[in-house]
């Protein structure tokens, strides 16, 4: 039997199911029918169920055993979930037996060198089709160049970069494009699923920021208390822990199905609807409406329309109140999407406060309606630009909106 391109055998690194469900992610935000290919899995493992599990009606997913399993074990396992299952799997004996696909995954971690991990990813790509995604794991702890050599793959046309704390040992999941995807196909995705937050319910989320800006003030606090004893200061940090990581709030959101709809990009009031004109982004008028996040806001960033990621670019300036107009010439990020419908451009602006901007879309990733691209730390503001001559606003001045869930504007 033909062995895969997987680099050596995993040993004690393994996939967890939230692992699992990270790199089976672009499998399941894809809503049309779709081929799928998954190299090297076992009847138990995670990430075979949770392809399985991401698998739609007018869906195929052929499935390449791991070295050590052999596939009529592998066949007996798939004919056991049912017919369902069954009429949707195909067991192939080698990778030579396989396809091209537009979703690829790796059901074993990379554990090898940086020139294994090459030999490896090069050995994968020709199963891909144009614009497809091949995702892969391996663990954080590297110091043999293998994690850096993936990062380098993933900016030729990159989605993303997870990291699952919540598996032993952590691993990153690199999800890697090597040729352009067409803007229309942000059409037909989901928002992808991202484990960087932290579930404490169903609905509610935090991101890892905040659980890494909590975890700094409780540390703060444990040393004050250690260095002075008998002394009430260790409770500010302690107490500032629970609402500084309660502004990284990450809600899940009901993103409308109507295609032509144009959802917030974050929650807050809206400041201003206004037509103007901005040679950045091109000739013609553009119809910006600006929304205000307090504080109190969420401030999870989603994108407003579905659209493929083509410029980014950071405008340098003040720190100005983001309600005042001079907010207008604060430090601001401008992520760039190219839409079937025009260019739409979001700009995440910093405030008084506000002195951080994270934006986690590379050039070339594809963002469905919805979909969460970033945030700003503490109080800022968010403007969307969209054609004039094909928008029309549905929200005024003192509206309050909600991020991915708002209607604001819709394609004429």
């Amino acid at each position: 039997m033909t062995q895969s391109p997987a680099v050596r055998p995993s040993g004690p690194v393994r996939i967890g199911e939230r692992a699992a469900r990270t790199l089976a992610a672009e499998l399941a935000r894809r809503n049309d029918p779709k081929a799928a290919l998954l190299v090297g899995a076992a009847p138990d493992s995670a990430v075979l169920a949770a392809a399985i599990d991401a698998l739609l009606p007018g869906d195929t997913l052929t499935v390449v055993p791991a070295p050590a399993t052999a596939a009529t074990a592998l066949r007996e396992h798939v004919s056991a979930q049912g017919r369902w299952v069954a009429d949707r799997v195909r067991v192939a004996d080698s990778l030579a037996e396989a396809d091209p696909a537009e979703v690829v995954i790796v059901a074993e971690p990379f554990t090898g060198t940086a020139e294994e991990t090459r030999d490896a990813v090069d050995g994968l790509a020709k199963y891909l089709t144009d614009g497809a995604v091949l995702s892969v794991a391996a663990p954080v702890f590297r110091t043999d160049g293998a994690a850096a050599e993936l990062d380098r793959r993933g900016v030729l046309h990159g989605v993303r970069t997870d990291l699952v704390l919540r598996n032993s040992p952590p691993v990153r999941v690199h999800h890697l494009r090597f040729t352009p995807a067409a803007p229309a196909s942000a059409d037909r995705l989901a928002p992808a699923y991202r484990p960087s937050s932290v579930p404490l319910t169903r609905g509610m989320h935090i991101d890892s920021n905040g659980v890494a800006a909590a975890g700094i003030a409780l540390g703060l606090a444990a040393l004050a208390r250690a260095a002075r004893p008998k002394s009430k200061l260790w409770l500010v940090p302690a107490l500032a822990a629970a609402p500084v990581a309660a502004f990284f709030r990450d809600p899940e959101r009901d993103v409308p199905e109507d295609p032509s709809a144009v959802v917030a990009a974050a929650d807050g009031q809206v400041l201003s609807v206004q037509r103007l004109h901005d040679e950045r982004f091109g000739d013609g008028e553009w119809l910006r409406i600006a929304v205000f996040l307090s504080v109190l806001d969420v401030h999870v960033n989603r994108s407003p329309v579905a659209g493929k990621v083509v410029d980014y670019f950071v405008a340098d300036g003040g720190f100005v109140n983001a309600m005042k107009p001079d907010a207008e010439h604060n430090v601001a990020a401008y992520t760039v999407l190219d839409t079937t419908r025009g260019t739409v451009v979001v700009a995440q602006r910093t405030g008084l406060i506000a002195r951080r901007i994270v934006q986690r879309a590379p050039v070339g990733a594809l963002l469905a309606r919805g979909e969460r691209f970033g945030l700003i730390r503490f109080g800022s503001r968010t403007d969307v630009y969209l054609p004039a001559d094909s928008a029309e606003p549905l929200v005024g001045p003192g509206d309050r909106v909600v991020g991915g869930s708002s209607v604001i504007a819709r394609w004429r």
